[in-house]
């Protein structure tokens, strides 16, 4: 992302951001209106919503549920007027536990008995994050963050089961204590790192190579830092395979109105 378009992006708010995704706009949401709480989301069919809750309350780090809407309800009290049906820049359609297809919207797809989790995001840190002087590289250089499945397995809840993802950050080994300072302070959206340093040894073969978004270069210095990640419920779609699911596509998340800062704990 060239510097002008991420001072925009930065500096946007979620009202105009969820209307340009409306429109059409399909975009990593990473540095995107500073200061505002991102979300990740998946919807189920009601007789999930259940297994859903349970595996979020019994994996929090990875799974910290924000908002819960009634079935059918295309809407959060987080974000005043937003749609979750078009309002996000990217969606993935689940059946069966594979991967339908990505969609910009899924006016199409949606139905009357679904449940939707809205859950914490570490984009929601990141503000904070660089107010603190702490750089992020996948920002840097206009990519998506990199996110990996690890052999760290959750906490099973009736049908749900499967692996913790994780997002990962290079930071500069002077300023990691920093960086976990920082996001320690926030744990509705994650929290500090689950992992630091060696990523073999939570079962991460290659960082260039990560499952979610892109891979990104690191400077001298950096180490690699792991936080569990909201793309852990799509790691349990695929395992369970619930019949039908509707979630947003890793990195591209819900910017809602609520502050930052709502999540801080000072």
């Amino acid at each position: 992302m060239k510097s002008l378009d991420l001072l925009r992006a930065r500096t946007i708010t979620p009202d105009a951001a969820r209307a340009g995704f409306r429109a059409g706009t399909s975009v990593p949401t990473s540095g995107w209106a500073a200061g505002y709480t991102q979300v990740n989301m998946i919807s189920v069919p009601s007789d999930w919503a259940y297994d859903v809750l349970l595996f979020c309350q019994r994996n929090p780090k990875p799974c910290p549920v924000l908002d819960v809407t009634d079935p059918g309800s295309r809407t959060t009290t987080l974000a005043s007027g937003a749609d979750l049906r078009t309002d996000l820049p990217l969606y993935r359609v689940w059946r069966d536990g594979r991967l339908e297809g990505e969609t910009p919207n899924v006016l199409g797809e949606w139905r009357e008995d679904l449940v939707t989790f809205l859950i914490g995001c570490s984009f929601t840190f990141e503000s904070l994050l660089v107010k603190e002087g702490i750089p992020l590289r996948h920002v840097e250089q206009g990519k998506n963050v990199s996110m990996y499945v690890t052999d760290i397995p959750c906490r099973p809840a009736g049908r749900l089961h499967g692996p913790m993802v994780v997002s990962m950050r290079y930071i500069n080994a002077d300023l990691v204590e920093k960086a976990v300072q920082v996001t320690g302070r926030m744990p509705a959206v994650h929290g500090a790192p689950v992992h630091i340093g060696n990523p073999e040894a939570i079962g991460i073969r290659d960082l260039d190579r990560p499952d979610y978004g892109d891979a990104v270069t690191p400077q001298k210095d950096d180490v690699p830092v792991f936080w569990a990640c909201g793309v852990t419920p799509q790691a349990a779609l695929m395992e369970s395979k619930p019949p039908f699911a509707i979630t947003h596509a890793p990195g591209y998340m819900l910017i809602t109105d609520a502050a930052d800062s709502d999540y801080q704990i000072f």
